[in-house]
């Protein structure tokens, strides 16, 4: 099997699940933060996932037999990983900014449709 050089690597996650199925979205974060080790990865968070992203949401967040959720989130920003959280998706939840996890950043469609465009590749 031959080695990939993903140094230059981007890729975008889209995080849809939320506490309605942490073991997902746990996959997602292993997914992110597996990616970020080496390239640039965004996570695009939407629909459930939103209430994720709320200060103090991750505590205890823990799927069996996984690593607990906060702590994959906070490996995956180290590790320079980027968080968009849907602007519709926030203001639906009645949410602001300043609810939100430090460093995730309320963006939407044409952020992500740019990031794409420039060469992201999705991860599913």
């Amino acid at each position: 099997m031959s080695e990939f050089n993903l140094a230059n690597q981007k890729f975008l996650l889209n995080c849809q699940y939320g506490t309605d199925n942490l073991e997902r979205a746990t996959i997602m974060f292993i997914l992110a933060t597996s990616a970020s080790k080496t390239s640039e990865t965004a996570v695009f968070i939407s629909s459930n996932a939103t209430d994720l992203c709320v200060r103090g949401a991750l505590d205890g967040l823990v799927a069996k037999g996984y690593e607990p959720l906060a702590d994959l989130v906070a490996q995956y920003q180290a590790n320079g990983g980027l968080i968009w959280v849907c602007p519709v998706c926030v203001k639906a939840k009645g949410l602001a900014q300043e609810d939100l996890l430090p460093g995730v950043e309320i963006a939407g469609a044409p952020r992500t449709t740019a990031y794409l465009a420039s060469g992201a590749r999705l991860l599913a």
